[in-house]
């Protein structure tokens, strides 16, 4: 199938990207495209008006303040890949980055088209979960920041309102300390992943998160799950309990069946030994 026939734009401004999206209800940002497009030939999303923001110069640059760093929504996969961005997180948004899709994907994709989307077998929901990003997201009534793990309501589901964009994905800073783990289980490479593991263990900071994802079913984010490990140590990977896992995946709303359940299990205790013996 093909797309059904749409006028484009490309604004040059944020506020000029605002207005078109208020004045035409059925439009469509593109930012990279790489998943709206298969959507589009679907005719599973059917705009009237594309609008086109990678060219939109904010949307590419990336900021550092007090309270962390912030990466434009247009930045894309292969920049971050190729540490053009710098590493704001000791190497683990570079190792990411690396591991998403193909490297044509990772060249027109972008990091806030694909947080946009919400899909929880892509790469950035999950791994940014575990950092408790946060998004910056911009609109008629101003900007508002956003907490990733309240931004996603659901399976490819989020609060993004109407006349709203993101407009950066913000990383709170760490201490030089902190360990990074990530882990995926895909059929073959490239594809969406089937199951998703991520952990950020700040041992000087006593910050530890896991979040898990994949598949089709929302992601679900452990803000301290020591509870998990046998001997109550995030460092000791050996100790998590695989079992005890899927059952607080499933107690925290995880709709999945044993074996799924399992899978993303597997995929957090893979996430920590990736972190511990980084």
């Amino acid at each position: 199938m093909k797309p059904v026939a749409f006028d484009y734009t490309r604004p040059r401004s944020i506020s000029a990207a605002l207005e078109l999206l208020d004045s035409n209800p059925n439009a469509k940002i593109l930012a990279g495209g790489q998943t709206l497009g298969p959507m589009l030939n679907l005719r599973l999303v059917q705009p009237e008006l594309l609008i086109d923001i990678t060219r939109i110069p904010e949307l590419a640059a990336v900021t550092e303040g007090d309270d962390g760093i912030g990466i434009g929504a247009c930045v894309t996969h292969a920049a971050i890949e190729d540490g053009r961005i710098g590493e704001p997180a000791n190497g683990y948004l570079n190792r990411v980055a690396s591991g998403i899709a193909y490297r044509a994907v990772r060249t027109r994709g972008t990091i806030g088209g694909s947080l946009s989307h919400a899909d929880p077998a892509a790469d950035w929901l999950a791994a940014l979960l575990a950092l408790n990003g946060e998004l910056e997201i911009v609109g008629a009534n101003g900007t508002r920041r956003a907490a990733l793990d309240a931004f996603v309501t659901g399976a490819m589901e989020t609060d993004l309102g109407p006349s709203e964009l993101v407009a950066a994905v913000r990383i709170p800073k760490r201490s030089r300390a902190i360990r990074h783990g990530y882990h995926k289980i895909c059929r073959k490479t490239g594809e969406f992943a089937d199951a998703i593991g991520a952990v950020a263990i700040d041992d000087k900071k006593g910050e530890f998160r896991m979040a898990a994802a994949g598949g089709s079913h929302a992601p679900i984010v452990f803000t301290d799950p020591r509870h998990l490990f046998r001997s109550a140590d995030p460092m000791d990977a050996d100790s998590f309990d695989i079992e005890m896992g899927g059952a607080a995946l499933r107690d925290a709303g995880m709709n999945a069946d044993d074996y799924d359940l399992r899978l993303r299990a597997i995929t957090l205790q893979r996430a920590v030994h990736d972190a511990v013996q980084r």
